[in-house]
């Protein structure tokens, strides 16, 4: 119940969405493409969210020889939940809140699997700002093989153009934290917000457009004392990998991640107009690749027996590290770029209905897929953990 209630008071707070304009259109005639992804409705949305290689500059994850096994457990559960005075199903909830897929895993084992909305196990879908997520687990893997010194390690070390801004004195850490107290506003019906108009165009050639945008802004509070949703900095985090690694995202990640933990299929990253991949947004995937990043999470970052983050890393990425600033009070908090919900449980989120949530306590992984009509609400984001309640009460 404490779930729900934080879940619905802070939705409205959780602005997820990735900056409106940094993606590059294959075909800069149609108009839907240029108008960017936010504003898709109906079948263009879900064929999108689905499709985004061919709409949208991407990257390619590759994946490698062996695949991590997803067995069928011998028992499958099939939920029933109570939320704004009706008993749903699965099915119903799926309808009415279009989700494409949705994926529960129990020790490992799949005990429900759906899909919906023209979608196959195949296709992928798009993450949103579940891929933040995957970004801090990189910063993981980097510090593990060295090219990153230390969580606390400034981040000019790193962005050296960042050197004489507000960044100077902001660390690695802090800025997983969301608290690099670098003014930033998040305004999605603003068009003069940051979150607008950063990183759409190259301004200084060989500079990354975000990073040339933020090294801009000002300062608002002192680094690390206050969390501030900013999904340009997520965005400059996957840069910092990149620098430290001397590795695209897509190539990194296909190292530390898809090729050694053994995912099913190709992912696919969008880039920004600077050829960078969104450190905040955009992984396509499919729904079981989701689950099995959800199973290296839970296995502490360990990949064919061998580590990729540091020992300890997952679990402080994955506790509350920060909640002066965070949506509802009090807050459940925030860690390294994810977010806390209750009971121990913490969730990669992204707008439109992404999911990937960990529930350590139940040994259970719930990953949703959706084309939400808006990408956030108060109500939407209730549904959703009360079907989470629902399959934990039949999980069991």
């Amino acid at each position: 119940m404490k779930m729900l209630k934080w879940m619905a008071a802070a939705t409205l707070a959780l602005t997820l969405a990735p900056a409106a304009r940094a993606q590059v259109p294959l075909d800069p005639s149609k108009p839907q493409e240029i108008a960017g992804i936010l504003s898709w409705t109906g079948d263009y949305q879900a064929k999108g969210f689905r499709d985004i290689e061919h709409i949208y500059k991407t990257h390619t994850i590759k994946r490698g020889a062996k695949v991590h096994p997803l067995p069928l457990a011998a028992r499958q559960i099939d939920p029933t939940f109570s939320y704004d005075g009706k008993t749903w199903t699965i099915d119903a909830y799926m309808k009415a809140y279009r989700v494409s897929g949705l994926l529960v895993l129990k020790d490992g084992k799949i005990v429900l699997e759906k899909y919906a909305l023209g979608r196959k196990p195949t296709d992928r879908w798009t993450s949103f700002s579940v891929a933040k997520s995957v970004t801090s687990t990189l910063v993981g893997a980097a510090i593990q093989d060295g090219k990153i010194k230390s969580i606390n390690a400034p981040v000019t070390d790193y962005i050296p153009e960042l050197k004489g801004s507000a960044y100077e004195g902001v660390t690695v850490r802090q800025m997983l934290m969301m608290s690099s107290g670098v003014k930033w506003n998040e305004d999605y019906v603003d068009p003069n917000s940051d979150v607008a108009k950063a990183g759409n165009k190259v301004t200084e050639p060989g500079v990354n457009p975000m990073v040339s945008y933020l090294r801009k802004l000002p300062r608002e509070h002192a680094p690390g004392t206050t969390w501030h949703y900013n999904t340009g900095e997520t965005d400059l985090v996957g840069v910092l990998v990149s620098k430290a690694t001397g590795k695209s995202l897509a190539e990194y990640a296909s190292e530390k991640i898809w090729k050694p933990y053994g995912m099913e299929q190709d992912a696919v990253w969008m880039v920004d107009p600077g050829n960078q991949e969104r450190g905040g947004c955009c992984i396509s995937m499919t729904l079981r690749d989701y689950g099995r990043v959800g199973l290296f999470i839970a296995g502490d970052g360990l990949a064919n027996g061998k580590r990729v983050t540091p020992p300890g890393y997952i679990a402080e990425a994955t506790r509350k590290e920060i909640d002066n600033g965070t949506p509802a009070s009090p807050a459940p908090g925030y860690g390294y770029f994810w977010w806390m919900v209750g009971d121990g449980a913490y969730s990669g989120i992204g707008i439109f209905g992404q999911s990937v949530t960990l529930f350590p306590k139940d040994h259970l992984i719930i990953v949703q897929n959706a084309a939400w009509p808006k990408p956030t609400g108060k109500e939407l984001s209730a549904a959703r953990a009360a079907m989470w309640e629902g399959v934990r009460a039949a999980a069991k």
